[in-house]
């Protein structure tokens, strides 16, 4: 189990900066004319309809529902409510929704992608048909056992104080934030850290439902949040390589296309990889990969880690020629070569630091083994021009690090 740190906080700054967009532009709102003040009410319909669009595009599921909820419930509010709920089906309309919605945003996150028109999809979209009958059910008079617990109050009076969110709702809130907050930090799935921010701006929006504007503003940014997030996973799915973690292929290519004339270019390659695949096995195969991949990610004089495919990689340093990371990659090289890695198995330790400690005191024939990389360094000049020139030289660089025995750097 991934162990949660600061880094893996920093998926949320796209949601976290919409909503402070959001909390921002609401006192400038009422300073438009009165025409675009009448259009801000249609606003979330357009931005719910683009986040459907490009859920149905890109084939995420998970976001399509998502987004067909958020649009229910917009919907029910502009036709049912005016300002705070008055009446009571406008308040159990208002109760439920805001009591059901976050739950069924964490259960999204916590699915896995199923697609929208497969049998999954379909069962989901019979979940929250039931649901909406559920709520309709419970407007109508004589439901007393419904409407008492959603309007219980834990507390006298309103908690927060003036916030017409139902206090039933407030630990259903709580709890689902929890839950896709933490999902998004170990998954670091772009979807997810938008159903976190699609989750604050949607609970936002209820509290300011006796607001004109709140409720519009703030749907719409719920909306935004969920097409950004459904667009940088599918960016990253094109150029991000699902195995290891890093950049494509395509992404190196993207990146060789504007890099300026002074660069350097290191291939790594495991050794023996396909003996150590024969002998232990894909699985670990893998673990070796994705281990590799880690080292790489930290390699220092500002180099940039892809995986150029199977067990190649390459390592990007602009604006530095070979002699300044010649040092780094020595040192990546060593720390590769010294790590063990325990092999997975029914005793494996859920936590890293546990792990850490037994690697430490277990004999290498206990259950881990070591890998070495070789790499082969180029920089740009002379007669190479071109990206693939530098590229090529290096690939050149790497066949005689394995030449020369393997676990080198070599130029």
């Amino acid at each position: 189990m991934n162990t949660l740190t600061a880094k893996n906080f920093t998926i949320f700054v796209i949601p976290a900066t919409l909503l402070a967009a959001a909390f921002w532009l609401m006192p400038r709102v009422t300073e438009l004319p009165a025409a675009r003040l009448e259009l801000l009410g249609h606003l979330p319909y357009l931005a719910l309809a683009l986040a459907t669009v490009l859920s149905l595009h890109f084939h995420r599921g998970r976001a399509f529902f998502v987004s067909l909820l958020l649009a229910l419930s917009y919907w029910s509010f502009q036709h049912h409510l005016t300002g705070a709920p008055r009446g009571i089906e406008a308040t159990v309309l208002f109760q439920a929704v805001a009591f059901l919605v976050p739950p069924n945003i964490a259960l999204f996150s916590l699915m896995r992608e199923r697609g929208i028109v497969t049998v999954a999809g379909r069962i989901r979209l019979a979940f929250l048909a039931a649901q909406a009958l559920f709520v309709w059910w419970a407007m109508a008079p004589g439901h007393v056992a419904v409407q008492q617990f959603l309007a219980w109050q834990f507390t006298a009076g309103g908690f927060p104080a003036g916030s017409p969110l139902p206090q039933p709702a407030l630990p259903a809130i709580a709890l689902s934030g929890a839950v896709v907050a933490v999902r998004a930090s170990l998954k670091q799935s772009p979807i997810d850290s938008a159903f976190l921010g699609v989750l604050a701006a949607f609970t936002v929006a209820c509290n300011g439902v006796a607001h004109p504007y709140v409720t519009p503003v703030f749907m719409t940014a719920a909306a935004v949040t969920l097409s950004l997030g459904v667009l940088k996973d599918s960016y990253n799915m094109a150029f991000r390589d699902e195995l290891t973690g890093l950049p494509s292929r395509r992404a190196l290519n993207e990146q060789l296309s504007w890099l300026g004339r002074r660069y350097c270019v290191a291939m790594v390659d495991v050794d023996h990889f396909k003996k150590f695949n024969d002998t232990y096995g894909h699985d670990v195969g893998d673990q070796v990969l994705r281990l590799v991949a880690s080292k790489l990610r930290g390699v220092g004089g500002g180099g940039k880690a892809y995986r150029y495919g199977g067990e190649e990689f390459t390592i990007l340093f602009p604006r530095k020629g070979r002699d300044e990371v010649m040092a780094h990659l020595e040192e990546l090289r060593g720390a590769i070569a010294d790590y063990q890695m325990r092999l997975r198995g029914n005793d494996r330790p859920s936590s890293s630091r546990e792990g850490k400690r037994q690697r430490s005191s277990a004999p290498r024939s206990q259950g881990t083994v070591s890998v070495t990389v070789s790499i082969g360094v180029a920089e740009s000049g002379g007669d190479r021009r071109r990206p693939d020139d530098v590229i090529k030289a290096a690939d050149q660089a790497l066949y005689r690090a394995k030449g020369r025995g393997r676990n080198l750097v070599s130029v």
